[in-house]
């Protein structure tokens, strides 16, 4: 896969798998100062036998489903803008649709209109068409874990692209009350995940992934704004996502325009002229 498929197809991925590591204006040691800062606030630990934790597990998990976004199909528009460490700064339209738990259909087109990447997301299977160099890839979702040291899967993806949260398990070990926000902490396989949800509203505000493996320092932020309701669905707009390990990455995703259940098509046809790569 030559480099620049890579970067876009990484970027398509990047709000799904919410971990990339490439270079930004700020340094890791700048924001993990600012991560180590925040972390310093006082919590309640789960393991304090005064609280009662079930209680409190069950009402964190009525207010993540309660701001679930459920849907049969999803189909959206996307301004994505995109900068690193090196001064690199990339900017496209992104087409999604979405027919739930079967297709996550995506369409890239660069700043003069012209359509680049076009990709087909299954639940087993990643399908890449470059336009301008007239080539097709495909990966299986297994060999996309191990290139990129990730543990996505479609399922992930389509609730990232969606909003809804992604490795946030109910093995909540600490909690947080503050103003209308709730801010819980849950441990996974992979990753700790802060989650801080408007407990007025039901929305998330800001969700955060730390690695587990002492290895590995991977941390992603994503800022969610924006909320806009239709469709009695209440859908986060404006997101903005930074990605950091070594070096790290920045990516704003501003939804132009968005619907959800109604009839449409996921057009992906190869051309017989084009190279398998």
């Amino acid at each position: 896969m030559n480099k620049n498929i890579f970067i876009w197809w990484s970027i398509i991925m990047l709000p799904a798998c919410a971990v990339l590591m490439l270079s930004s204006c700020r340094s890791t040691r700048t924001i993990q100062t600012a991560i180590n800062k925040k972390d310093t606030a006082s919590v309640i630990v789960m393991t304090d036998p005064t609280i009662d934790s079930a209680a409190i597990i069950e009402s964190i998990g009525a207010k993540i489903n309660n701001g679930r976004i459920n849907f049969n199909t999803f189909n959206g528009k996307v301004k994505l803008d995109y900068s690193d460490q090196s001064g690199k700064n990339q900017n496209a339209t992104v087409f999604i649709k979405i027919h739930k738990d079967s297709l996550i259909w995506v369409s890239l087109t660069g700043a003069l209109g012209v359509e680049g990447f076009r990709v087909l997301i299954r639940p087993d299977s990643v399908w890449l068409m470059d336009k301008l160099e007239k080539t097709y890839t495909m990966r299986s979702i297994s060999s996309l874990q191990e290139l990129t040291g990730l543990p996505f899967d479609f399922y992930a993806m389509q609730d990232a692209l969606l909003g809804n949260p992604i490795y946030f398990t109910e093995k909540i070990i600490s909690f947080e009350t503050k103003a209308n926000n709730i801010t819980a902490v849950s441990k996974g396989e992979f990753f700790k995940h802060s989650l801080t949800i408007d407990s007025v509203n039901n929305q998330i505000v800001q969700s955060k992934l730390d690695d587990i493996e002492e290895t590995r320092s991977r941390t992603c932020f994503i800022y969610f704004n924006g909320y806009t309701m239709q469709q009695g669905r209440n859908f986060s707009t404006q997101r903005d996502i930074t990605v950091t390990e070594k070096t790290s990455v920045n990516v704003k995703m501003d939804f132009k325009q968005w619907s959800f259940d109604e009839s449409q098509s996921y057009p992906f046809n190869i051309p017989k002229t084009y190279k398998l790569k």
